[in-house]
């Protein structure tokens, strides 16, 4: 949640830097008058409140001297009925105003570059250079049947579309990925935790994904429980309503978890093979930061999932998300793409964003500092999708008749005698 208090200060910044993500200006306006509004009661209310406080002394006094109190009494009790209603109109103003501040996006850091869409992102650099194929390589879902390593119809049978059942060496090459992303992370400081794949609805409105993104998850019928769409989520909230410690910063975590998503917002993208699935594998990347630490940790993230790659022997390149194609909760956004050789185009692969005390606010998360608590920066990144990461596997290290080689890095992990 933006920080209001900053909007009524200096709301012409705030709402200068809310538009350059795409807010409309009637909304910010309107957040704006419902901030007034319900200053304006909370005003009214703490009068009344003093004027009732005032009367009881004067009450008290009244009894004690033997003075005629029931002219007093009718205003003690009229006020009564006025506080009740100056509460009313606080509670029904703080709630639209909460309507209203769930709904804006986080502002984007001064350093984001503007822009539309994904066209308008910028390069920040390349890792490795794409190999060059003596012939033309094949797109991963025809090597993965090829392989026998992935099966998609069965998946459909299963469920739907856009789920897939992985076989043999392809199922223990996801898990191969897991653990040795799990131990990379872990050998640069985050911490391995193990998350429920189901979550209520504050902890989905603590980083963001509701209101705004509720027709894109699964929902548990007849509960407030819902499959995650990311790590982050359960990760984020495990220290919700909570003031941590100083020295307890920055805590830096890792997670393997399945991810569930309706990708109402895709339709007709990506409708075949593994790159938009409903049910896909990630290990995640969260960090609880101070303010001051927050900036260093996220380009340690990027670093993170940028040597996995590079272990990978995945080419891949590094880019600067511009206002257009920012997410809700995030600030600044760092995209990794890795090098797809059967699509001749690089493709998403990772998200690091850096939220700054957006989702802190919303899911009250603070840390001592000397008398003050204050909000921390929360981070959060792929690291990595586990099936793109499988499909740049496949089509960067494909031979010619259709065979793939294993990244040395994975094959520790793997028995390769079964």
């Amino acid at each position: 949640m933006i920080d209001l208090k900053l909007l009524q200060k200096d709301f012409e910044s705030v709402s200068a830097k809310l538009m350059r993500k795409g807010v409309d200006a009637t909304l910010i306006e309107n957040l704006k008058l419902k901030n007034g509004e319900l200053k304006k009661a909370k005003v009214n209310f703490e009068t009344l409140q003093a004027l009732q406080n005032s009367m009881s002394k004067e009450f008290g006094a009244y009894k004690r001297e033997g003075k005629d109190i029931s002219e007093l009494k009718q205003r003690v009790d009229a006020n009564k009925i006025v506080i009740a209603e100056a509460l009313d109109i606080q509670r029904v103003a703080h709630e639209e105003l909460e309507a209203i501040a769930m709904a804006i996006p986080n502002m984007p850091d001064d350093s984001v570059p503007d822009g539309i869409d994904e066209d308008d992102n910028i390069e920040i650099k390349k890792v490795l250079t794409p190999k060059e194929f003596s012939f033309t390589p094949k797109e991963h879902w025809e090597l993965a049947e090829q392989n026998g390593w992935i099966d998609f119809e069965r998946g459909v049978k299963l469920a739907t579309s856009r789920f897939s059942v992985s076989f043999g060496m392809g199922a223990k090459l996801e898990r191969a990925l897991i653990n040795f992303m799990l131990n990379f992370n872990a050998q640069r400081g985050f911490e391995e935790v193990s998350v429920p794949a189901l979550v209520n609805r504050t902890a989905l409105e603590g980083t963001g994904q509701l209101p705004k993104f509720e027709d894109d998850l699964y929902k548990m019928e007849g509960q407030e429980l819902f499959l995650i769409p990311t790590a982050e989520v359960p990760l984020t909230n495990l220290f919700q309503d909570e003031i941590l410690a100083s020295e307890q910063l920055p805590i830096k975590m890792t997670a393997y978890t399945s991810c569930f998503r309706k990708e109402a917002g895709a339709a007709g993208r990506d409708t075949r093979g593994m790159i938009r699935q409903h049910q896909f594998h990630k290990v995640e990347l969260v960090t609880i930061a101070k303010p001051e630490q927050s900036e260093e940790i996220f380009n340690e993230m990027v670093q993170t999932a940028s040597d996995i790659l590079t272990a990978l022997e995945l080419p891949h390149r590094i880019v600067n998300l511009c206002t257009g194609d920012l997410g809700f909760s995030a600030a600044h956004t760092t995209d990794i793409e890795v090098w797809l050789p059967g699509q001749d185009q690089y493709r998403e692969i990772s998200s690091i964003s850096n939220t700054r005390d957006f989702q802190a606010r919303r899911a009250k998360i603070r840390y001592k500092d000397g008398k003050k608590n204050l909000f921390v920066n929360t981070l959060n990144g792929s690291s990595l999708a586990v099936g793109r990461t499988l499909v740049a596997i496949m089509e960067n290290n494909q031979n010619e008749d259709g065979s793939i080689d294993i990244p040395e890095v994975l094959k520790p992990y793997l028995d390769m005698s079964v």
